[in-house]
């Protein structure tokens, strides 16, 4: 069965989504200039929402949105903004979603403090609202995503990533942001502690198989990813599962020869790797574990009474796994 597409999962909350969207760009005003321009071209990059998505789902299964669910809501969205804009200075990276990023616009320095600004004006609306509760769990995910990026620079520099620290780096990097959304998205709307750690847990599951399908993407040339051309994580030196399981599969000297063409693969060596990884089991490993941890995301909720909202939870879990960019 195909999975349902995001607007078919946001169904439930279609209206909230609008309304989000104008408190959004409200939220990202600015009397100075520069920045309310960098602003509205960041506004203009429609991605798929998934972080808004998950926190007004995960408060609507428990009650109905209210304003601590918008105001958790557009925390999230502007923490990820920020970390987008910093990404993508860390990896002088030219576009996103198609669009020039805002380091190759604007230059680095800018883009730097427009992503500080974002981040300022999130802790500012949780500290005005006196969402004392969100920011205990946003400043958390802002120090596990920091400590996850810089392990996996320390670990790429030399090459020796094994699954423990696959799952450490990812576990940080993505499902960090992607439980705060679930776990504050509860919070907003059920005063139960077990409501808010079962959906920490749903969060914490559905980043982690969201970061394994796209390092699946990464070496499936049928596909090609916005913003992240097949091979990219190859030529950045980055390994993920698909090439570490594959790297176990075979001898001592075989994993060094990959690991020497990793340095400096050029055009055909990262066509090799795409080969290698292939033809020793990394990619239909890495989908049985993708799908591990998403039947585990969904058991989290099981428990939960029947609604649109659980629904398209569990849609939206099926959506993470069978994407195709």
């Amino acid at each position: 069965m195909t999975s349902k597409s995001i607007s078919e999962i946001s169904k439930p909350i279609r209206s909230e989504l609008i309304s989000f969207e104008s408190i959004f760009r409200e939220a990202m005003k600015s009397k100075v200039g520069l920045v309310d321009l960098i602003a509205r071209y960041i506004i203009r990059q429609k991605g798929k929402k998934i972080r808004p998505l998950l926190v007004l789902l995960s408060s609507k299964i428990f009650g109905e949105i209210n304003e601590r669910s918008y105001r958790g809501a557009v925390l999230v969205e502007l923490l990820h903004s920020a970390t987008l804009i910093h990404d993508d200075v860390v990896d002088n990276s030219d576009k996103r979603r198609n669009f020039w990023s805002i380091n190759y616009i604007f230059k680095n320095k800018i883009a730097v403090l427009m992503g500080d600004y974002l981040l300022s004006r999130g802790l500012f609306i949780a500290v005005d609202g006196k969402d004392f509760d969100f920011l205990g769990v946003i400043t958390d995910a802002v120090k596990r995503m920091s400590e996850g990026e810089l392990l996996q620079i320390q670990k790429t520099r030399k090459l020796n990533i094994d699954e423990e620290t696959y799952f450490k780096i990812i576990s940080d990097k993505t499902s960090s942001l992607l439980e705060t959304c679930c776990q504050i998205g509860a919070m907003s709307t059920s005063s139960l502690q077990s409501d808010h750690e079962a959906m920490k847990n749903y969060g914490h599951n559905l980043g982690l198989a969201f970061q394994i399908r796209d390092d699946i993407l990464d070496y499936d040339g049928k596909f090609s990813i916005i913003g992240k051309p097949i091979g990219g994580d190859i030529k950045e030196k980055k390994i993920t599962l698909p090439l570490i399981f594959a790297l176990n599969q075979v001898s001592e000297s075989e994993s060094s020869k990959v690991k020497s063409l990793l340095k400096k693969p050029g055009k055909d060596g990262v066509q090799k790797i795409i080969d290698f990884v292939h033809r020793n089991g990394g990619i239909d490993y890495s989908i049985s574990v993708a799908k591990k941890y998403s039947q585990v995301a969904k058991d989290s909720i099981v428990n939960f009474s029947d609604s649109e909202s659980k629904s398209s939870l569990e849609s939206l879990v099926d959506f993470v796994v069978e994407r195709k960019n």
